[in-house]
């Protein structure tokens, strides 16, 4: 029983007791693969977490190994993530001062605080939140994502500096520096030739990375060329292991980052579970979104701890790793095992590693965030999912990062208060040939109320943002439907819940009805929403006697008819 226990707690240590030999070669193959992949990446988006390169390393090194232990997904890679590099610097650098030592302090501190949010979500079984982020809010906070890393790399691309935060900031420091001619010719040529390279290669699928084939010739033409005195370089990296480098900080620091800690838990888990589900149905897989939280939460702190920052599930990394074969977590401790040897071997190798091939790197990624098709379906599908996306989009780019988070999520919330606030109504009768009941106004020709009985349906729970919307339609429906209206069906099925708000506004409406000689009755009531009644105290008010298991049955009880042929069955149910 304890080993059960310790495997469900380190999923990695199960898959390795039933580890497969004929794995072996497709999970090694995939490791060199992703290493390729690895290495520039993680440097160029530590760069864009205004980190010194080498941390982009150890933020790959160490949580590999971590989630290989702790980790649910067989085939999930963790990584630097282009989503998680802006919103790190904005968290981070205010708070740095300028100092480079104190800003990775900050950034392990950042990543140890995100781990522990997600470590505590993921013990509470709190999966769920991916909920928070709707697909149209993602789209949209993920375009802007992409335009702001876009933004603050071209100067690198074009190999000069801005020295400005904020995106509308950047953009306008691209754009002096490109006017002014800060613009150095042989970095911007090495930067172009190396984006052009990447996404030309990545057009044609060709088995060799592009990333890779880019990093070389970058690396060639700078070293064949004399270049490193003219072209900004990443310069030889510090050789050794991810060590603790949480020096320096406090209380004060903690509570700084406590609120960023949260926005990046939501974000990294959210996408990390959503490509984590996605690939594990492909393989016939089935993943806990609450184990993939603890999994997640206990690699960022193991990172953080080790001078790396805050990752996530990469969406490049993961399918090339799928692409090569990968069948379980080995993949990813192949991967970190050869980046931890590229940096004790050869670390002089990044000496000749122009700045501007990273930002290629780096915007060549983010190029994929970039989601215009979503966008144009959302606008044909949904018109107002798609204002939503572009709202998310503008929230980012007009108030931050962070700020995004918090704008995506309060639109994802108000979408659904929205929708609740506001829902489908609809009165129901007889439509001459179809059994049942029918939404009168989708039968404008053929169909017709039950003489003296107001059928009404309300496709949400009744709580306190629509509890008066439900009342003041339903009493205007029954004023339509004549003076001689003795009894109102409410059509519950749709109603799944009632609040205390709600509630008081249902037994005005009863009282309204009675007093103008009207009975509300239901059907097709659910056991929950009985028992929400009872718990309120209105079981003499409600009793038994006026709930009904069909919208037929309530209307044969109401009416004194039983009718068996195609107008109305008894015990059909409403459409």
């Amino acid at each position: 029983m304890a080993a059960t226990a310790l495997e469900r707690a380190a999923p990695g240590i199960r898959l390795a007791r039933r580890y497969r030999r004929a794995w072996l070669w497709p999970d090694v193959r995939a490791g060199l693969v992703v290493t390729a992949l690895m290495i520039p990446a993680g440097m160029g988006y530590a760069t864009v977490a205004g980190l010194p390169p080498v941390t982009g390393l150890y933020a790959s090194i160490v949580p590999l190994v971590a989630y290989a232990v702790f980790g649910p997904s067989r085939i999930l890679v963790l990584a630097p993530d282009s989503a998680l590099a802006p919103i790190i610097a904005a968290s981070i650098l205010p708070l740095a001062a300028g100092s480079q030592t104190r800003a990775v302090a900050l950034a392990g501190l950042l990543a140890v605080l995100v781990g522990a949010f997600l470590l505590v979500g993921g013990l509470l079984r709190l999966g769920f939140v991916t909920d928070l982020l709707s697909k149209p809010v993602r789209v949209g906070y993920l375009n802007a994502i992409a335009l702001i890393v876009i933004v603050s790399q071209v100067p690198k691309l074009l190999g000069f500096s801005v020295g400005r935060d904020g995106a509308w900031a950047a953009l306008e420091g691209a754009w002096t520096g490109v006017a002014d001619g800060s613009v150095v010719p042989a970095a911007a040529a090495v930067g172009v030739g190396s984006l052009a390279v990447i996404l030309v290669l990545r057009r044609r699928r060709t088995p060799l990375p592009g990333v890779l084939v880019a990093v070389v010739l970058g690396m060639l033409a700078v070293w064949l060329g004399g270049l490193a005195q003219t072209v900004p370089v990443v310069g030889a990296l510090p050789q050794g292991l991810p060590a603790p480098a949480l020096g320096g900080l406090g209380w004060a620091d903690v509570g700084e980052l406590l609120a960023p800690a949260a926005g990046i838990a939501l974000v990294a888990f959210t996408d990390s579970a959503v490509l984590s589900r996605t690939l594990a149905a492909r393989r016939g897989e089935t993943v806990s979104g609450s184990a993939e939280m603890r999994g997640i939460g206990l690699a960022n702190i193991a990172t953080g701890a080790l001078g790396g920052f805050p990752v996530s599930g990469s969406s490049s990394r993961t399918p090339v790793a799928q692409d090569a074969g990968s069948r379980t977590q080995l993949t990813g401790v192949v991967s970190a095992l050869l980046v931890l040897l590229f940096m004790l071997v050869v670390p002089d190798l990044t000496r000749y590693l122009p700045d501007a091939t990273l930002a290629a790197v780096v915007i060549a990624a983010v190029l994929t965030l970039i989601d215009v098709r979503t966008l144009a379906s959302l606008w044909r599908i949904n018109k107002v999912d798609a204002l939503v996306s572009v709202v998310a989009l503008a929230g980012v780019l007009v108030f931050g990062v962070l700020e995004g988070i918090v704008v995506a999520i309060v639109l994802s919330l108000l979408t659904f208060v929205n929708r609740s606030w506001r829902p489908y109504r609809a009165q129901l009768g007889r439509v001459p040939g179809l059994r049942g009941y029918h939404d009168l106004s989708r039968h404008p020709d053929h169909g017709a109320p039950v003489p003296g009985v107001v059928i009404v349906r309300f496709d949400a729970p009744l709580f306190f943002a629509n509890g008066a919307i439900f009342d003041d339609w339903v009493r205007a429906t029954v004023a339509h439907g004549g003076t001689d209206v003795h009894t109102v069906i409410l059509a519950a099925e749709p109603i799944t819940g009632i609040d205390t708000t709600a509630f008081d506004e249902l037994t005005e409406l009863d009282d309204y009805l009675a007093a103008h000689g009207i009975r509300l009755v239901f059907a097709e009531a659910k056991g929950p929403v009985k028992d929400t009644l009872v718990r309120y105290g209105a079981a003499d008010r409600f009793p038994p006697e006026r709930f009904f298991p069909t919208v037929g049955a309530a209307v044969d009880e109401v009416t004194g008819t039983r009718r068996d042929d195609l107008g109305g069955a008894s015990g059909a149910s409403m459409r």
